[in-house]
């Protein structure tokens, strides 16, 4: 079994993007290599924004084995991404 893939579909000209983008790396530094977290401009990358029909920014898509478990819009906390991920790793 992979590790949780966490993407970030973001904006450089959305502010929530920044409110979230600190949140996110206290979370990744907290849960080291047992994650991974990815970032995407959707302005960058439209393609995979499509794909992943975002509509709106931030939008944070969770994989697990390259399936996505969970989509959350907007800025999301660092508890609840922690206990998303973490019920995860231990799967």
């Amino acid at each position: 079994m992979g590790k949780p893939v966490l993407i970030d579909f973001y904006a450089e000209w959305c502010g929530p993007c920044k409110m979230q983008t600190p949140i996110l790396e206290k979370l990744k530094e907290k849960m080291g290599d047992s994650i991974e977290v990815r970032k995407l401009d959707v302005d960058q990358h439209m393609k995979e924004a499509t794909e992943y029909r975002v509509s709106v920014v931030p939008t944070l898509v969770i994989e697990k084995d390259g399936k996505v478990v969970r989509r959350l819009e907007g800025v999301t906390g660092a508890a609840e991404l922690e206990q998303i991920l973490s019920a995860l790793i231990t799967e």
